[in-house]
């Protein structure tokens, strides 16, 4: 079987521009609009859901969680058989979907793309914290909470449900906190008592 291997600042390149495919920027423009102009205006599949609805919002959110997947599990890998290079290439596709180079480093809040990156990586810890993604989801209706929620989760039950070595770990923490920072609009607007909850549809203008 060929293998490939590519230097790590190649991989981390290629990761970095597969997160800058934006799914959600490509819906929008399908169902006829720039979704940075509408709703919360973030290019991520919630944003999709809310203004276009699940017909749109489901492959987009897929084709997140599959690119982090990518980014994680071949790239990473293809760059070397070091430890933290599956680590380090998902934290560059993550980047890409929040920062993305194509769209002017404004991207969505990469939570559906870290789970990918983390799916193949601690896959029982990213199903628990997916449940608890639901249950707070049901119990509040707000995307942001269940997000962040679940977000906080996973380097606990990596370590719990795992034997999670310490890189996997430290991975959680930061991607619990980029996820956090990533919603900190999210957070006034709760605090504001302004936050949208899920399942309310917006119009598009």
């Amino acid at each position: 079987m060929l293998e490939v291997v590519v230097t790590p600042a190649l991989a981390f390149i290629a990761a970095y521009l597969l997160g800058s495919i934006s799914a959600s920027y490509v819906a929008g423009r399908v169902a006829g609009m720039d979704l940075r102009d509408h709703g919360s205006r973030s290019l991520g599949a919630t944003n999709v859901w809310r203004v276009l609805g699940p017909k749109y919002a489901v492959p987009a959110g897929l084709f997140d969680v599959a690119k982090g997947t990518v980014g994680s599990l071949v790239l990473g890998p293809a760059a070397g058989h070091e430890v933290w290079m599956p680590y380090a290439a998902g934290a560059a596709t993550i980047l890409g979907h929040v920062f993305p180079l194509f769209l002017r480093f404004k991207g969505g809040k990469g939570v559906a793309t870290a789970a990918g990156v983390l799916l193949g990586l601690a896959p029982k810890a990213v199903g628990m914290s997916a449940l608890a993604w639901a249950g707070v989801l049901a119990m509040t209706g707000y995307v942001s909470v269940a997000s962040m929620s679940a977000a906080l989760l996973f380097p606990v039950a990596a370590w719990l449900l795992e034997s999670a070595d310490a890189a996997l770990v430290l991975t959680g923490v930061a991607v619990a906190v980029f996820v956090t920072y990533t919603h900190r609009a999210n957070i006034r607007r709760l605090l504001d008592g302004t936050e949208s909850r899920f399942g309310r549809r917006r119009k598009a203008a």
